[in-house]
């Protein structure tokens, strides 16, 4: 073994027990190594950066992007939230809940999917009174599996391809591992839909700070439009329950206040005063006719490029808006600000948001440029409250975000267009047609991830230029020599499997996607079937809630302990190698 090859593998090696240790930031650990490569020459300086430009970080970037895009339209919740509201019991819920994640997960990342039902999830569950810890695993798990039917559905399919076209020449296409991904999602959802029986059921969900904030009400005001469907005519044909909104007051066009009875008759031009947490209230915009009160005028900028932000703010003792109205205190005119809603503890609020009286401890969410925002607040003797993303006022495109992905899914499938300049427009387009803000385009970005990726590449090149992955491949393929193919390529992916729930799933691919193709010619096996069984290995990740964000993800609403995940994951971990290792070898003959 030589000393460059003792290097890189002290290098992987150490940064895989830190990883394993668990005490540090993954991303840390990597760029560490990365530096500690640079300084001892392990890593050559004009490659130490290049996995931060390579199409891997590219597309697992803009595959974020779009997925939050899509979760921000709402159009996946008004497609099948309202069906799902009518689900009775977890026997339905589970296997329609997984169900529609891997489908979803097949389209976009499958963290993007997963972020996108868990609301949904959490509603029923809270409506319907059933354990949410009996629905959110089989979720995650199967938000695994259906990643792995697309190259975008999951980041380790996406290294796994550059590797093939480092080693091989060319990288896999959008549907190339389709024929065994969905094999084993259909296994997956089977198991699942009658397994979630061997999750407890009685956890309880343990609630960040996040998720209390999220959680506070406020009022804020509607107006029934002009041109309403045929089936909404009442108060009770919003639904306004299963959006979790309560209706406080109705305020006809002619300024008389009405009772907020259910059949109550919905008149155009009438004001209702609603009350709900800033999703909730999201939600039911997004899935009725109603339009939010605002002033029609467009809020000034001082520059044409300033973004609008929603905030939120609570009037301190001695402000200026203590005994006054929105409309007295002239908001818009005076300061550049539109009410959007009002938070009040003590009381409850049953005029129109503009004649509401303030009161200190008042808490406002506002809507102003973002240059406009400091000043303003000062002025008024505002407090802001900790930054969160509150969606209450911003407009979304409910159908355009689903359009883009699927123009830019059907330019990869003809190969018309590569996949990371595809992903990479559909970015673009989401924030230029409105679908999300370059601010919003920033937060959904994982940068611990990409930064991970980016800073491992270089190094796992390095044991590659070294001889390291030859050398460990040999040995392999030594041991494995005159084993059945398929017991070899079990053996690649139990491997795979074990080693993701503990170091991460990139870093997994990134070592041992190039060892498998090492093993495969020592055997004189086609590699395709090796670099498959790695992909799949690292990807289904059901044992444990730190090797891939999905199950990290659900790990706290759903109110699992670390043990709970091998009661599901393991036979199901058991079932993905029996059944993907013979698929993998029928579908990619080894030969």
């Amino acid at each position: 073994m030589t000393a460059p090859q003792l290097l890189s593998f002290a290098l992987i090696g150490g940064a895989v027990a830190v990883f394993a240790w668990g005490r540090f930031r993954y991303d840390v650990v990597a760029l560490v190594a990365l530096a500690i490569g640079l300084a001892t020459g392990d890593v050559p300086v004009k490659q130490a950066f290049s996995g931060f430009t390579s199409d891997v970080v590219v597309i697992i970037a803009c595959a974020l992007v779009v997925s939050a895009a899509i979760a921000r339209s709402g159009v996946i919740e008004w497609a099948v939230g309202g069906s799902m509201a009518r689900l009775r019991g977890a026997v339905l819920q589970v296997p329609v809940l997984a169900g529609t994640t891997a489908l979803l997960s097949m389209m976009t990342k499958n963290v993007g999917a997963l972020a996108i039902m868990m609301p949904i999830a959490l509603r029923i569950g809270r409506n319907e009174g059933s354990s949410v810890s009996s629905l959110l695993m089989p979720m995650s798990f199967m938000s695994l599996l259906g990643g792995l039917v697309t190259l975008v559905g999951t980041s380790t399919n996406i290294i796994v391809s550059q590797v093939r076209e480092e080693t091989l020449g060319s990288p896999y296409q959008m549907f190339d591992f389709a024929p065994v991904g969905l094999i084993l999602t259909a296994l997956g959802f089977v198991f699942v839909s009658f397994g979630w029986r061997l999750l407890p059921r009685d956890r309880q969900a343990r609630a960040g700070l996040d998720d209390a904030a999220e959680q506070a009400p406020y009022v804020t005001e509607a107006r029934v439009p002009e041109d309403l469907p045929e089936d909404v005519t009442t108060i009770a044909d919003l639904k306004l329950g299963e959006a979790g909104v309560s209706l406080r007051a109705i305020v006809e066009a002619d300024g008389k206040t009405c009772k907020p009875l259910p059949d109550a008759t919905l008149r155009p031009g009438a004001s209702l005063v609603l009350e709900g947490s800033d999703k909730a209230l999201d939600r039911l915009f997004a899935r009725t006719p109603l339009e939010q009160t605002r002033d029609p005028r467009e809020l000034e900028k001082d520059e044409a490029k300033e973004e609008l932000r929603t905030i939120e703010a609570v009037i301190q003792p001695g402000s200026l808006l203590i005994g006054r109205s929105a409309e007295n205190a002239r908001l818009q005119d005076m300061h550049g600000v539109q009410l959007m809603g009002i938070g009040r503890s003590d009381e409850r609020i049953t005029q129109r948001l503009r004649d509401v009286r303030l009161r200190a401890g008042d808490v406002l969410v506002l809507r102003a440029g973002e240059k406009t925002l400091p000043e303003a607040l000062g002025d008024l003797g505002l407090l802001p409250l900790v930054e969160r993303m509150v969606k209450l006022g911003d407009r979304r495109r409910m159908f355009l975000p689903i359009a883009i992905l699927g123009v830019a899914m059907v330019l990869v499938a003809l190969k018309l267009v590569p996949i990371a300049g595809a992903f990479f427009g559909a970015a673009v387009l989401m924030v230029v047609v409105g679908g999300l803000s370059m601010r919003e385009a920033y937060g959904a970005l994982e940068p611990e991830v990409l930064v991970l990726i980016g800073a491992l590449t270089p190094l796992s090149e390095a044991v590659q230029h070294s001889g390291g992955s030859a050398l460990i491949a040999n040995t392999l393929a030594g041991w494995l020599d005159g084993v059945p193919p398929l017991l070899a390529l079990g053996v690649i992916m139990a491997a795979a499997m074990a080693c993701s729930p503990f170091l991460h799933n990139a870093p997994t691919v990134l070592v041992l996607a190039p060892i498998a193709v090492g093993v495969a010619r020592g055997l004189h096996l086609h590699p395709d079937p090796f670099l498959m069984a790695v992909a799949t290995g690292a990807g289904c990740d059901f044992l444990t809630p730190i090797g891939h964000q999905c199950n990290t993800l659900v790990m706290g609403p759903g109110g699992y302990r670390f043990g709970d995940y091998w009661r599901l994951g393991l036979p199901l971990s058991l079932l993905v190698i029996l059944i993907g290792v013979p698929m993998i070898g029928l579908i990619w003959p080894l030969g």
